[in-house]
C-alpha cells in the first residue's frame, strides 16, 4: 500500500503545523537540558517558568484574536461560552502537571531516553481515543501503535548477553565502563552521561514520574481534542486557547500556593534567574508549542500527534549527540528503527477525525466566526455524524 498523504495532511497548512509541532518539541528537550546546572538541577523556579509561559500564551492568543476583533468582543465571547471555560479546567490541570513533570524528568533522563519513554502513551492514547470518540481503530492502526510501544521498550533491553564485554555496545555497559575518578579528556562529556538515566525504567520514583507524565499527556490530549472538535467546535480557536491558558494560570498559581512559594516566586532574585536567554527561550518555545498544539488537535488528531512525538526521537538523538556528546548506542538505534517502521506503517492507514471541523487551508479560517455553520453544513451534506471518523 502507498502512503495516504492526503488523509494524513488534508491541506498544505496542516503539514506545516505538523513540522512546526515536531521542531518545537525537539527544541523543548534540548533547551531544558541546556538550562540545567552541572548537577542536573535548575537554577530557577521551574513552576514559575511554567506559569509565565501560560501568561505569555494568553497574551499571544489575545493578540491573535484581536487582529479581527476587539477586547470587548473577547470578554463577551468568554462570558457567552463560560460553560466551555469550565470544561477546559480538566485539560488545563492535566497539562499543568505534565509541564511541571517535564522539568523533573528531563533532570533525570537524557532527552532521547525521555522522548522514548514518553512514547508509552501511544497505546493509552489509542484506547482513550476509542472511548471518547466512540470509534474503533483498524487492525493495521493497532499494529503500528503496538510496534511503536515495543520500539520504546527496546530502549531498556540489555544487550550484554549477546556480546562479549569488549564488544558490548549497550548504554549500560558503556556507562559502567566509565571510572568514577576518570581524568580522561572527555570528562565533561562523561559527566553529562553519568548524571542521566539512559537505560529506561529502573522501578524507582523516576519511573513513577514518567508514567504519570505519560498518563497526564494522554488524558489531556484526547480530552482537549474532544473540546476543540465537539463541545467547543463553534467557539473561535483563539477564544478556546484563552480558556485553556486562563485555567492553566490558575492551576500553576495553585501549585505555587501549595508549595508556599507564590509570593517568593516573583521576587526580584527569582525573576532575575529567569530573565536570561537560556530560560526565556524555554518560555517562548513552550508557548509556541501550546498554541501550535491547539491547531494540531483541532485540524488533525491526537493519534497523529503521538506519531509526531515519536518522529522527534531521530532528530533529538542526533542533535543531543552533537550538542551534549550523548552517544547513540545500539539500544537507542534499534528503538528508533522500530519506531520509524511503526510510523511508516501508520502512514499507510492513518486515522481521520474531523468531528465538526473541516480541513484548515488558511489561518483566517481558524478565527472566522462564520465558518462554524459552514463546517457543520458541509459535513451534514456528506452524511457524516458529528463525531464520525473514517477508517482506511
Amino acid at each position: 500500500m502507498s502512503t495516504n498523504w492526503r488523509e494524513l495532511f488534508p491541506t498544505r497548512l496542516t503539514f506545516i503545523i505538523f513540522l512546526l509541532y515536531m521542531s518545537l518539541f525537539i527544541g523543548q528537550g534540548i533547551f531544558v537540558t541546556a538550562s540545567q546546572e552541572s548537577n542536573n538541577s535548575y537554577g530557577y523556579n521551574t513552576v514559575t517558568v511554567v506559569l509565565l509561559t501560560e501568561v505569555f500564551k494568553l497574551i499571544v492568543s489575545t493578540c491573535l484574536y484581536c487582529r479581527d476583533n476587539n477586547l470587548r468582543s473577547l470578554v463577551r465571547d468568554v462570558h457567552k461560552d463560560r460553560n466551555v471555560l469550565a470544561l477546559y479546567m480538566v485539560p488545563a490541570f492535566l497539562y499543568c502537571l505534565y509541564n511541571n513533570l517535564a522539568f523533573v524528568n528531563l533532570a533525570t533522563f537524557d532527552p532521547t531516553t525521555y522522548y522514548l519513554l514518553l512514547q508509552l502513551r501511544v497505546v493509552v492514547t489509542g484506547i482513550l481515543f476509542q472511548i471518547i470518540f466512540k470509534k474503533y481503530l483498524s487492525q493495521r492502526q493497532w499494529i503500528s501503535l503496538i510496534l511503536l510501544t515495543l520500539g520504546c521498550m527496546l530502549k531498556q533491553v540489555d544487550f550484554s548477553g549477546f556480546y562479549s564485554d569488549a564488544n558490548d555496545d549497550s548504554e549500560s555497559a558503556a556507562i559502567q565502563a566509565i571510572p568514577s575518578n576518570s581524568n580522561h579528556s572527555l570528562t565533561v562529556d562523561h559527566n553529562q552521561v553519568r548524571g542521566k538515566n539512559m537505560s529506561g525504567f529502573d522501578f524507582s520514583l523516576s519511573a513513577v514520574f514518567i508514567l504519570a507524565q505519560t498518563i497526564f499527556s494522554c488524558l489531556a490530549g484526547v480530552y482537549n481534542e474532544y473540546l476543540l472538535k465537539d463541545k467547543g467546535a463553534d467557539v473561535n480557536i483563539f477564544v478556546q486557547n484563552v480558556f485553556m491558558y486562563l485555567d492553566s494560570i490558575v492551576c500553576n498559581a495553585g501549585i505555587l500556593l501549595l508549595r508556599g512559594e507564590l509570593m517568593d516566586a516573583f521576587s526580584p532574585h527569582n525573576l532575575g534567574t529567569i530573565m536570561r536567554f537560556g530560560v526565556i527561550i524555554i518560555i517562548v518555545n513552550n508557548a509556541a508549542i501550546g498554541i501550535v498544539t491547539s491547531f494540531f488537535l483541532k485540524y488533525m488528531n491526537s493519534i497523529l500527534k503521538t506519531f509526531a512525538s515519536a518522529l522527534e526521537l531521530l532528530f533529538t538523538a542526533v542533535l543531543c549527540y552533537f550538542l551534549f556528546s550523548i552517544p547513540i548506542y545500539i539500544n537507542t538505534a534499534l528503538a528508533i528503527a522500530v519506531v520509524s517502521y511503526a510510523i511508516y506503517l501508520y502512514t499507510q492507514s492513518p486515522v481521520v477525525n474531523l468531528g465538526k471541523v473541516r480541513p484548515l487551508s488558511s489561518l483566517s479560517e481558524a478565527s472566522s466566526k462564520s465558518t462554524a455553520y459552514d463546517k457543520r453544513k458541509l459535513l451534514d451534506e456528506e452524511g457524516d455524524t458529528d463525531l464520525e471518523m473514517d477508517m482506511v
